[in-house]
């Protein structure tokens, strides 16, 4: 178990030197009308392992663009191995300039993974809420969260307690969900997805611990019917 854990730590290192885990996107170039977008995260937001055009706010946006809404590629802001506390120093680096008309959030499973306490996680998770509606100009209908998936379910994940990572995961989510719900900001559950990937390698990139592009996909399709009411709103 040391063994497994030493190797992960030293994975997520040497993947946040990787030239595909880059948090200084920089903004995209819009043309005239169309709708901003700032994606907030981790290695789940920057894709690590994947193209920057599988990561899952590139596909959500090329989706709400094919449903007519002309909204720009995200500019994201996100590392592998950020938490909470590293996405506000992130932040506070990048600086957005809002207003944007659209906001998501991903954060949580190095809280998790480094044994944080959920009512640390709670109170930076509050923080981080307040900072993306005021990106989104004070309208709380253009900010949502995506749920942690549950990195346990990956083969990297094999030698480890599985069920305890999978009870983690949920009570670091349930805390997130309860959070959004205070702030007016929708939640959307993308973990049981994730945990598809146990019984499906494809949905797995290659390192075995990080999702594919495939499961990316997955993730922004079941966002979009509840994201594409809320852009323009």
């Amino acid at each position: 178990m040391k063994w497994t854990i030493s190797i992960l730590i030293l994975m997520m290192a040497c993947a946040a030197e990787s030239p595909m885990n880059n948090d200084q996107t920089p903004a995209p170039t819009l043309v005239p009308g169309q709708y901003r977008y700032l994606s907030l995260g981790d290695s789940y937001t920057i894709g690590e392992r994947v193209t920057p055009e599988e990561r899952w706010s590139v596909i959500l946006s090329d989706l709400l663009r094919k449903n007519n809404i002309n909204i720009a590629n995200p500019e994201i802001i996100a590392k592998t191995g950020w938490t909470t506390a590293e996405l506000m120093e992130g932040i506070k680096g990048r600086n957005p300039k809002g207003p944007y008309n659209l906001v998501s959030i991903l954060i949580g499973v190095n809280n998790q993974y480094r044994g944080q306490s959920i009512e640390r996680y709670r109170e930076e998770l509050r923080e981080l809420l307040q900072q993306a509606i005021g990106f989104a100009g004070g309208n709380i209908e253009r900010v949502f969260m995506l749920s942690t998936p549950d990195w346990g379910v990956t083969p990297f994940a094999k030698g480890s307690n599985q069920a305890k990572i999978a009870t983690e995961i949920d009570a670091f989510n349930n805390a997130a969900k309860e959070e959004c719900e205070k702030s007016g900001i929708v939640f959307i559950d993308i973990t049981p997805l994730s945990r598809t990937a146990r019984n499906d390698v494809s949905l797995v990139a290659d390192d075995g611990l990080h999702f594919s592009g495939k499961m990316y996909r997955q993730w922004a399709e079941f966002a979009l019917p509840t994201v594409q009411n809320r852009v323009n709103k």
